[in-house]
């Protein structure tokens, strides 16, 4: 009779080759340190070693009272997280370092997503920027603070692909295209490790949630992921494999399950892909209870699915304790054997070492560089540049913005003046209260020009129960407890004296993020309510839409003049969002994500594939087309999208040449000019067509993109070098590979509106 082992690790057959990594160099010294430091070690401790518990934050006293304190003196502990304070960590650590029998240091991590108490935009908006350099620059700052910290492992960057806004955590990654989110990853892992691991202020990535949780049934989080292969290679994996090719020091299993096998006990994942395939060779790690939450799956008690988890690859165990607990149990009965163990702790034992914690444990523990170089106005000044350059300008009716510093401007709505949603969701280490508010930074920067008039208008929404939902974590509704008449009479008593209403709406920080699942997209009645009576004020209106998630907002783009969507802009976020607002900054960032029309359109995403009977004119509703009755196939606004106060116009497509041998260069090129009154930065991007495949192909996938700066009235040629390595794709034998035949060259400002070229290339 098979055992659940038998069945969860039947080997599966792929013909993928191999691109192992070259970033984790050869180090004999780092081998012989181990080797000798592991010979000394009794199998309890090195079990020790793969344990991860929560600290819960516990003070420094408890470091030494605790059952966790116990358990580090023990040497039954490999690391914590969910402690923070440079005094707590130096403490804690100093307990491994002095009682514990090996003085094995500790790894500290903590999820620093989007900046540490200087905080950026949430991922979602970063990657609205286009700007690898600043997305590094975003990281790098966040490395150097939570360093200073005592912090030397983040759980980021998370680069699952999402293309369902209804889960939560699409505000968490960057958006739904495998080449963007490569580009994001790459340049995330970048800023975190830096070229030295060793120094003390970088620290370890660690690339989230491995594989495909971002495609969930119904968009519910943790819920059942079930696709192809091919879908998993081309659209998937890339953004995962292109963190290992960039050297990520570590890997989250997911809590979803892959081909029926929860991914935490996929050998296939965990070892064949990961590390047999890629080439990784850094630590993994579950997610939260991960391998406890396996039971729930079904395939086993808790000595079982460690078990699983152990020989599938994973080499922490984060919460749940069954490394700890069962895997002696496991060993005595043949079920896991000696080398998986020493193999687990010797990469935990190696990304120490890399970390340079053999040489000095309390490396991160300087209480004083703590105070110089956390939340300083250098990184606060970083964070807000970085805010404004991630802000997306989706409509602009007679170029209301950006706004001229005079008169009397209104100030409305829920999200118009609350710091604690400013932040955005999993700001584990910001200073939520600190945060700057939309009206703080309109006063402070244009207080003495501009007469600002402010009112709530609404709540979050009229359901006090589900408004609890949005606020966790410390972050306030301020909810206002008069009647929803009085508190809108407020709003527009304000909005008839003023020339212009700025109205902030949109949802909560905690409306998005992890287990924020939402089938309404649309904005909470009560603030629908709010913006169809400013409306009758005849006033020009300007939409700042908070948001974590593409959302639909169909009737606000009929009501509002001008619409921006800021995301959650960070702890600076007032103070950009102004920049942008009075022009300072001119917006140039692009949406990651397709905004639809319809929760039922969902998933919709530019990259789609053709059916047999498309739609011939997007515009035009055909019967036996692939086509619904009652709303568009389009979406409100594609990918890509993003206005300027300025405006652009593109040239034709100019190739090298359109017919090509074999493994050469093509260059394509367009002329872009500033055809407006505003200087004004661009995100030239590249999509390409294989119009004929072995399988079907997408309608077009991006494969490059240039963000250019343009004076008024200048030009710019903008040119891509296309190789054969841009037209490669995984076909159903699963080889990376390319086919002759046409190609479909399209550059322009988003995904719908490109000018394009055909080219044939032979192999």
């Amino acid at each position: 009779m098979k055992t659940p082992v038998d069945i969860v690790n039947k080997p599966l057959q792929t013909e993928v080759v191999s691109t192992k990594s070259t970033h984790f160099k050869p180090n004999p010294l780092m081998d012989q340190f181990i080797d000798d430091l592991m010979s000394k070690m009794t199998l309890d401790e090195k079990l020790g070693q793969l344990n991860l518990p929560s600290a819960g934050d516990f003070t420094t006293g408890q470091a030494k009272s605790s059952n966790i304190g116990q358990k580090i003196k023990e040497g039954r502990v490999g690391g914590l997280f969910n402690i923070k304070g440079v005094d707590k960590i130096r403490e804690t650590q100093r307990v491994a370092i002095e009682e514990s029998r090996l003085k094995i240091p500790m790894l500290f991590g903590m999820d620093v997503i989007h900046g540490y108490e200087s905080t950026f935009p949430i991922p979602l908006g970063l990657a609205s920027s286009w700007d690898m350099d600043l997305i590094q620059q975003s990281a790098r700052v966040a490395a150097q603070e939570a360093t200073a910290d005592g912090i030397n492992w983040t759980f980021s960057p998370m680069v699952d692909i999402s293309r369902d806004p209804r889960w939560g955590r699409m505000s968490e990654g960057s958006g739904e295209d495998p080449y963007l989110g490569s580009m994001i990853a790459r340049a995330m892992i970048s800023g975190y490790q830096g070229n030295d691991l060793s120094a003390n202020n970088t620290m370890l990535a660690c690339v989230k949630h491995f594989a495909l949780y971002g495609a969930p049934e119904g968009g519910r989080d943790y819920n059942t992921v079930d696709m192809s292969r091919i879908t998993m290679y081309n659209v998937y994996f890339p953004p995962y494999k292109a963190a290992v090719e960039a050297g990520v020091g570590s890997v989250m299993a997911s809590f979803n399950e892959v081909e029926g096998i929860p991914a935490t006990a996929n050998r296939w994942l965990q070892t064949e892909v990961l590390r047999n395939q890629w080439g990784f060779e850094g630590l993994n790690v579950s997610d939260y209870t991960g391998i406890k939450e396996m039971i729930a799956h079904g395939i086993g008690d808790l000595q079982t699915v460690s078990a699983l988890a152990l020989h599938a690859g994973v080499d922490m165990d984060m919460v749940s304790e069954g490394f700890l607990t069962t895997l002696k149990k496991s060993l005595d009965e043949g079920k896991i054997t000696h080398s998986e163990i020493d193999q687990a702790a010797r990469r935990i034992l190696e990304a120490k070492y890399r970390l340079g914690l053999f040489d000095d444990p309390y490396k991160y523990c300087n209480a004083e560089r703590a105070k110089k170089e956390i939340y300083s106005a250098k990184n606060r000044a970083i964070a807000r540049n970085v805010a404004s350059q991630s802000m997306v300008l989706l409509k602009n009716r007679n170029q209301l913005l950006p706004l001229s510093p005079k008169g009397k401007i209104a100030v409305i709505g829920p999200l118009s003046d609350n710091p604690e949603n400013m932040p955005g969701t999993w700001s584990v280490a910001s200073k939520h209260a600190d945060a700057v508010t939309l009206l703080k930074g309109l006063k402070e920067m244009y207080g003495k020009q501009v007469e600002f008039l402010s009112a709530k208008g609404a709540n979050f929404d009229y359901d006090t129960e589900f408004e609890n939902r949005i606020t966790m974590f410390g972050k306030k509704a301020y909810r206002d407890e008069r009647n929803k008449e009085e508190i809108l009479k407020e709003a527009l008593d304000i909005a008839n004296k003023v020339d212009v209403i700025i109205v902030a709406l949109g949802e909560a920080s905690e409306s998005s993020g992890e287990a924020s699942s939402m089938v309404n997209l649309e904005l909470r009645q009560s603030q629908k309510d709010l913006l169809r009576e400013l409306k009758k004020t005849g006033k020009p209106i300007v939409l700042v839409l908070f948001n974590g998630r593409a959302m639909v907002i169909n009737e606000e783009n009929e009501i509002a003049d001008a619409i921006l969507n800021v995301w959650f802009p960070g702890s600076e976020a007032g103070y950009a969002i102004s920049d942008v607002l009075f022009g300072k900054v001119n917006p140039s960032a692009k949406l990651p994500v397709t905004f639809p029309r319809s929760v039922g359109q969902i998933p919709i995403y530019y990259n789609h594939k053709n059916t047999g009977r498309p739609l011939t004119d997007e515009n035009v509703w055909e019967k036996f087309r692939t086509a619904y009755l009652d709303v568009s196939n389009t979406p409100l606004f594609p990918f890509g999208f993003g206005l300027s106060y300025t405006t652009f116009n593109y040239s034709n497509v100019n190739v090298s040449s359109k017919n090509l041998q074999g493994n050469v260069k093509l260059t394509a090129s367009v002329t872009v000019k500033n055809t407006g009154k505003y200087d004004g930065a661009e995100v030239v991007q590249l999509y390409i067509r294989d119009v004929f495949g072995m399988n079907t192909r997408p309608v077009k996938e991006l494969k490059g993109f240039q963000k250019v700066m343009l004076k008024a009235g200048e030009s710019k040629t903008v040119s891509f070098d296309i190789t054969p390595e841009e037209l490669k794709y995984y076909n159903n034998d699963l080889k990376y590979d390319w086919e002759s035949g046409d190609f479909e060259i399209m550059i322009g400002t988003n995904s719908k509106d490109v000018n394009s070229v055909t080219i044939n290339w032979q192999k």
